[in-house]
Parts: C-alpha cells; sequence; structure tokens
C-alpha cells in the first residue's frame, strides 16, 4: 500500500470513523497539508476579542479548543512513531476533559496557540514523510484498540478538521 491508500475500516476504532472522513486529501501528507490550511484560516477569522469565547457555559474556549487539538496530535503522533517502529507496547488513552483546564490555555496568546498548532504540525508532517510505506500498515493497541499507523495519519488530519469546522459554525 502507498501514502494514498485511506486506512480499511478494520484499521482503526469505529469512534474514529468520522475523523478518517474528515479528512481531505489526496494522501496522507496532503490531508495533514490541508488540514493545517484549514485551521489557520479558522483561527485568522477570530477577532482579539473572543479568543476566550465559549459558546455555552460548559464548553471549552476557542484557545482550549486549539489546545485540545496541539495535544491530541502529540498523542497520536507518539503512537504513530512507537507503532512504527514496531513497539508492541500497548499505550493508554488519555483524558481529554480533563485534560483541558489543566493546560491553562486561555493564559495564553490565540497568536501563541496557532504558532504552535505549526511547530506541531510541522513535525508531524516530518514523522510521516520519514515512514518507510511499510510501516504505514503497522499497527499496535491504543487506549484498549487496535489501530494502523496509516489511520493515526488521517485521524489526526480529521479531528483537526473536525474542530475548525466546530470553531467555524459555534464560535464565529
Amino acid at each position: 500500500m502507498t501514502y494514498t491508500a485511506r486506512p480499511a475500516p478494520g484499521d482503526f476504532p469505529a469512534f474514529y470513523h468520522h475523523y478518517v472522513e474528515e479528512a481531505v486529501g489526496t494522501d496522507i501528507l496532503d490531508a495533514l497539508r490541508s488540514a493545517q490550511d484549514t485551521m489557520r484560516g479558522v483561527l485568522a477569522r477570530v477577532p482579539t476579542e473572543r479568543e476566550g469565547h465559549r459558546y455555552a457555559p460548559d464548553k471549552w474556549s476557542i484557545k482550549e479548543v486549539v489546545q485540545h487539538v496541539i495535544d491530541a496530535e502529540r498523542v497520536f503522533a507518539y503512537r504513530a512513531l512507537r507503532f512504527a517502529r514496531k513497539d508492541t507496547t500497548e499505550l493508554p488513552g488519555f483524558e481529554e476533559n480533563d485534560w483541558a483546564p489543566a493546560s491553562e490555555a486561555d493564559r495564553r496568546s490565540l497568536a501563541d496557540l496557532m504558532a504552535e498548532h505549526e511547530a506541531v504540525r510541522a513535525t508531524s508532517l516530518c514523522l510521516f514523510q520519514s515512514l518507510p510505506p511499510d510501516a504505514l500498515d503497522r499497527s499496535g493497541n491504543a487506549n484498549g484498540r487496535p489501530i494502523t499507523v496509516r489511520a493515526i495519519g488521517w485521524v489526526i488530519a480529521g479531528h483537526s478538521n473536525h474542530h475548525a469546522s466546530i470553531l467555524a459554525e459555534r464560535y464565529l
């Protein structure tokens, strides 16, 4: 298989299906770049006075959403690296609703978070570019479920697009 092949439904847990569907591109690298452009475009529309906006009292702020996307990408990329290197250690999940307040994202500027997002995406692109094609079909267990390296790349892109859509529809 090549970088252009999307993962098969059995390559990832069903709850990631939506993210894989949300990824846009001809291959993993294109999907990651496209998602980066999408997020960049949405965040460019956020006025400074709305960076801490929440569309409901119990929802994350815009800055917390961006921090969540960054944190999740780091976790997913770490999983991809471990599995690509044939590490069979089962990896734990992470509780996003605990991580969001612990991140203290609202103390930071959106510009700072955007710069971090760009840096994290650049490292994800380097990681996936460096992998030999056969590494994409390696898999491991994360959060009690099997997933392939290929699927992780598409999930990263789709997860970012998912949150960019939420930001555009509910926050702006």
